[in-house]
């Protein structure tokens, strides 16, 4: 990184909330006036996107309309990077950093059961099975904001120091099986090249946040997140004789019960959670058969790079020692997944200033971090990155009440989005300010 840090803790506090309001006319008004114009923009745009969501790696209308619009502002753009990704290049009228901001395109193979007028009834096929596709984790949102931070940022180009490079990403929910996608493979095929990004900034609306609320925190914010299949060979017998045989299933049973010792017994869980989960099971055809083989699934969820190293080691250990105990043979495989959202320290500590000057210093919320997991992370083992979340729960509404993200009721108010516009256009001028050659 450049020696932004040097001047950073300065700047901010020369824009901190507490400090008497700025001029009029400054950078900042201008921001704030554009997005509450473009306002109804950006809905519109957000309930498009709603209304007809595309699954990871088959996002070519969303990709098509973004394209179409970074173009009309006069963008350098790039399409079909990773597929289906788009990357929109603003180079500002001031000597600066490259920084980008990112957004994430794809939707899931879920049918909305949401009564609104903008409601999703999409159908396609999904690992061969015919399913409704929803916007179901709020990425319409995330589409709709960095378009319309694109368009605010265009209008302000010559008061701009720096490039700002725009990347709207397919497949963060993953590729289909047997295809390559994301952040990962955007990287790969050089979207952080040409101009060279020093430092990129995400976000996620989140449905249990009031809207006007911002969570962030330094350090991990999310897990890293690795599935694992483990298959346990047997010896095929009657279910009246088990003794003639070698039973997967009560082996596999035993090998669940061991996968969960390993985080309530053998790791230091005062340094950072962890989670394994076996999400399925299968083996056999009917009651009276033990089968040959069972299969089991299942995700681990890790925030300390260490401990993700060692969990991974005692999930192949404990699944293997406990078959052979039974004379069984497990074969464990654990899939490469998401590193840890890891927002950096030094970066985070100089833009939370900015931070609680958008959204007001009782609105910002420094967060525990959570098991979920995110793709852009892997843009932040390449460069220093900083991922937050917003708010899209509807002010007064119980958290408790609001349906989680992933489920077929799923709902973020559109007046969310408004914090995440001047957010984002506030990170980019401060980094800018911040910058030193």
């Amino acid at each position: 990184m450049k020696n932004y840090f040097l001047i950073a803790l300065i700047t901010i506090t020369a824009y901190d909330a507490d400090q008497p309001v700025l001029s009029q006319n400054t950078i900042y008004d201008k921001i704030d006036k554009l997005s509450v114009q473009i306002e109804p923009k950006v809905i519109t745009w957000r309930h498009h996107f709603h209304q007809y969501p595309e699954l990871s790696n088959r996002e070519f209308k969303t990709a098509a309309k973004v394209a179409d619009h970074l173009s009309a502002l006069g963008f350098e753009v790039k399409t079909g990077i990773a597929h289906t990704g788009v990357a929109g290049i603003l180079r500002g009228g001031k000597p600066g950093p490259v920084m980008a901001l990112r957004a994430d395109m794809d939707a899931l193979p879920v049918t909305e059961r949401v009564d609104i007028g903008f409601a999703s009834k999409e159908k396609t096929q999904f690992n061969g099975r015919e399913v409704g596709v929803m916007h179901a984790c709020g990425h319409d949102t995330h589409i709709a904001i960095l378009m319309g931070v694109a368009e605010i940022l265009s209008q302000l180009k010559s008061s701009l120091k720096g490039t700002v490079v725009f990347i709207f990403q397919p497949a963060e929910e993953g590729a289909p099986e047997g295809e390559e996608g994301g952040a990962d493979l955007m990287i790969k095929e050089g979207v952080l090249d040409n101009p060279e990004v020093e430092v990129i900034f995400g976000l996620h609306i989140n449905s249990k946040t009031e809207v006007g609320k911002l969570n962030y925190r330094s350090h991990g914010i999310m897990a890293a997140a690795n599935s694992f299949k483990i298959k346990v060979k047997g010896i095929q017998t009657h279910g009246s004789t088990p003794w003639t045989g070698v039973d997967p299933v009560v082996t596999s049973a035993q090998i669940i019960n061991g996968l969960q010792t390993i985080v309530s017994r053998q790791m230091e869980l005062t340094k950072a959670p962890a989670v394994i989960s076996v999400g399925s099971i299968h083996g056999g055809v009917r009651s009276n058969i033990i089968p040959e083989e069972v299969e089991m699934v299942g995700t681990i969820r890790t925030l300390d790079n260490e401990m993700r190293k060692i969990i991974h080691e005692k999930i192949v250990h404990t699944a293997t020692t406990i078959a052979e105990s039974q004379g069984a043979v497990a074969e464990v495989s654990i899939r490469k997944g998401y590193p840890i959202t890891y927002n950096d320290p030094e970066l985070t500590a100089a833009m939370e200033g900015t931070l609680k000057r958008v959204a007001g210093h009782d609105n910002v919320n420094y967060m525990d971090p959570i098991t979920g997991a995110e793709d852009f992370s892997f843009f932040q083992e390449k460069i220093p990155g900083l991922y937050f979340f917003i708010g899209g729960m509807p002010e007064g509404r119980d958290p408790a009440t609001a349906a989680p993200h992933h489920t077929p009721d799923f709902y973020v108010d559109d007046a969310g989005m408004l914090l995440g516009m001047r957010a984002f256009c506030n990170l980019v001028v401060d980094y800018g300010n911040q910058w030193k050659k």
